[in-house]
């Protein structure tokens, strides 16, 4: 399903294609790393915070979107790369620059060299590692 065409990969998850969510997930598709709710309200501030918030979930519940917690204290969202089919060697870490809060996806680093227990099943892993970003280590006042 990686077509680039909005409107057949919302008709091939069975989403109605709204005007709030086409515009949500042209917002989406346009950023390289993680985004809030509130990065998409402001980018998008006719749009109902409620709406957005819903969407989403929808996008989530679609796998459009990963979710994570950076412990910032905001939801963080990434757009899945692969519209809804990742497989486990495609889950990435995410970096968190403590100066300037911004959360990075590191999609060339893996994180899947954990071995379960048998009988376990992964459906979602999560790491972030929490650091200075390069732009902000190169600041004099660290």
């Amino acid at each position: 399903m990686k077509q680039d065409n909005i409107l057949e990969i919302f008709s091939d998850l069975g989403i109605r294609a709204t005007t709030p969510r086409i515009l949500i997930y042209e917002y989406i598709k346009l950023q390289s790393d993680t985004f809030s709710l509130g990065d998409i309200e402001n980018a998008l501030p006719d749009t109902d915070k409620s709406t957005i918030f819903r969407t989403l979930i929808l996008f989530e519940e679609h796998h459009l979107i990963h979710s994570m917690e950076d412990g910032s204290g905001a939801m963080k969202y990434c757009l899945c790369r692969n519209q809804g089919e990742c497989e486990e060697e495609e889950f990435h870490c995410h970096f968190y620059c403590e100066k300037c809060k911004k959360t990075y996806c590191l999609d060339n680093q893996a994180s899947t060299n954990i071995t379960l227990p048998k009988g376990f099943i992964m459906n979602h892993i999560n790491f972030i590692i929490k650091g200075i970003c390069d732009k902000c280590s190169h600041k004099t006042d660290i």
